[in-house]
């Protein structure tokens, strides 16, 4: 049976799910999905661990496997590129993204890709902006989606500081 944690964040309580070999899901959830358990295995632990690390400002870069669950060959090529290229304190625009995947996904599909994104902060969808602003963003508590990216982009580095 699946495992599920949490943990709070300056953005929110961030659930995972774990089925022992890969973290399946990352959500901004503190109710356990349905069909998993609160018994945490090592790599749930170890996952926590990890994302207690990048939002103390120690870790730049999660190593625990993923599962990005059934998805098209597109959206696998683009979450994976976004996983492997596009590092702590970068940013990608929607069609860089794009570009960078190898696919023929146009750029304003990639919105939709990053939405579907099943691991957020691991693959970090966070990091894809638009050409001449944040663009969008689904993560963090509900309504609060672009206060969420900014709060992650200034904590890494990729944004300077808000006065306000």
């Amino acid at each position: 049976m699946p495992a599920f944690g949490t943990l709070a964040t300056p953005v929110g309580v961030v659930g995972v799910v774990s089925d022992g070999v890969a973290i399946t899901r990352v959500t901004w959830r503190s109710t356990p999905p349905e069909g998993t358990t609160a018994q945490p295995d090592p790599l749930l632990a170890e996952a926590l661990a990890q994302l207690a690390g990048y939002f103390a400002g120690t870790l730049r870069r999660f190593d625990v496997p993923v599962d990005l669950g059934a998805q098209t060959t597109a959206t696998r090529a683009v979450l994976t590129a976004l996983h492997e290229t596009v590092g702590h304190g970068e940013t990608i625009t929607y069609g860089g993204l794009a570009a960078r995947s190898g696919t023929d996904v146009p750029a304003r599909a990639i919105g939709s890709i990053m939405g579907a994104n099943p691991v957020p902060l691991i693959v970090p969808c966070h990091r894809v902006v638009a050409g001449d602003g944040l663009g969008g963003y689904s993560g963090g508590d509900e309504g609060q989606g672009l206060e969420t990216k900014r709060w992650l982009l200034e904590h890494e580095g990729a944004l300077p500081t808000s006065l306000f």
